[in-house]
């Protein structure tokens, strides 16, 4: 209950402030006179459903952590096909172009977020049942999930401080081609991230129940298993990127000045992503242990600590400052798997 009703109130705030400062914000984040239309509106739409985003996304974690990940994960999966049946839809089919990808968004989460709503409420099979006298809040719940969900709050949000100090350098050095490339770069660097977070996130509470039970020999072999798969995958991914780059550049866009400078960018921007699957399997399993000092501390070494100051300070000692901005990535990640 207060995890609904803190979704649905920071989800309010948040689209007021963001729409109340739209501007600011997308130049802020690295838009230009060009693409702020584009943008701009995009962005509206979504902050117009962002509370049922909210809803979504705690209520989806809530079924999962009360015995029904393959619900949730099927939930999850229903959302993402739908939304790219819609997507095509509206942006072509009713003409709707950028506006008509961020409905068909906001329509694919407000689905989802019915059937999970309905599940914890009227569902014969949860075991979870939301009541609306549940969702007065209640500073003994919110304190112990404020204190566990820091880090992995700290490893979200900081992909946007980092994506706007990203844009503002390539925007300044390199115009819309550089910024256009760290657009393809993110998506691409999420293929291998999103699987990564999926296995260390499904470790987590077996490597927990594993330590409180002091079963150490499977904590042990679970935390080997885990760390050979994230290592494995990341090492797999990087070979692809740094031998067929080009493949991977053209699912998200045809333009041939985009595609060679982003071919370019990819192998120095991705050089180093072999060590990230090292960095978050220690680092959430330092989160499993317990450990939350260690892991916040880790959370914030790759990107706060280390990317975003490198982001600013490389260019300062190359002569191709956009190469230096891009070269901020793999110092960063290599560094922050070394130390972790």
């Amino acid at each position: 209950g207060n995890v609904v009703s803190l979704n649905i109130i920071i989800g309010l705030i948040f689209m007021a402030a963001a729409l109340i400062f739209i501007d600011p914000i997308l130049y802020f984040f690295g838009a230009s006179e060009n693409t702020l239309p584009y943008a701009k509106e995009y962005i509206t739409i979504i902050l117009i459903g962002n509370v049922i985003t909210h809803v979504y996304f705690g209520l989806n974690a809530a079924m999962r952590s009360s015995g029904f990940p393959k619900k949730a994960m099927a939930l999850t999966i229903f959302t993402v096909v739908f939304n790219t049946i819609l997507d095509p839809i509206f942006i072509f089919v009713f003409d709707m172009g950028v506006a008509g990808a961020a409905t068909a968004t906001v329509i694919s989460q407000s689905v989802s977020a019915a059937f999970v709503i309905w599940f914890l409420t009227k569902g014969k099979k949860s075991i979870l049942k939301l009541r609306l006298k549940a969702m007065k809040l209640d500073w003994k719940v919110i304190g112990p999930v404020l204190g566990l969900g820091i880090s992995a709050f700290v490893m979200v949000s900081t992909e946007s401080i980092l994506s706007i100090s990203f844009n503002s350098s390539l925007s300044r050095f390199g115009g819309d081609l550089a910024v256009g490339s760290m657009t393809i770069l993110t998506s691409c660097s999420q293929l291998i991230t999103m699987p990564t977070q999926g296995l260390v996130q499904g470790c987590q509470p077996i490597i927990s129940f594993n330590f409180g039970a002091r079963n150490n020999d499977r904590v042990k072999q679970c935390f080997k298993i885990l760390l050979s798969f994230a290592a494995g995958y990341t090492i797999l991914f990087w070979s692809a990127t740094m031998l067929i780059p080009q493949v991977f550049v053209k699912i998200f866009n045809n333009d041939p000045a985009l595609v060679e400078h982003t071919v370019w960018a990819m192998r120095i921007y991705m050089a180093g992503i072999f060590s990230l699957g090292f960095q978050l399997a220690c680092q959430q399993t330092f989160m499993a242990l317990g450990q939350a000092k260690s892991s916040l501390l880790l959370a914030c070494l790759r990107k706060l600590i280390l990317l975003i100051p490198l982001i600013f300070i490389l260019p300062l000692f190359f002569e191709n400052k956009v190469f230096a901005v891009f070269l901020a990535e793999p110092v960063s990640d290599i560094v922050a798997a070394v130390v972790t």
